[in-house]
């Protein structure tokens, strides 16, 4: 939005609902985007405490392919050096 959209939503309100309770609506409001704010981290706390056990295991298992994949790799180049 555009400084003059913001101007006129600003002037709208002042005439709908006048300035004794813009306050009110301001305070519902910072409440309310708290409470947002809030409810995301609590979300976001949760899905990290449940991942953290499958990024534990994908990485076991990324560790032991890559593991495997150098033992094999080892093993062709001494089969290719004893040729």
């Amino acid at each position: 939005m555009s400084g003059q959209e913001i101007l006129l939503v600003v002037v709208v309100i002042l005439l709908l609902f006048g300035a004794k309770s813009i306050p009110d609506f301001a305070k519902a409001f910072g409440k309310g985007m708290r409470e947002f704010n809030k409810a995301k981290s609590e979300i976001q706390r949760e899905i990290d405490n449940y991942t953290t056990d499958i990024k534990k295991d994908i990485t076991d298992i990324k560790d032991s392919v890559t593991k495997e994949t150098k033992s094999i790799n080892d093993e062709l180049n001494n089969v290719n050096l004893n040729k």
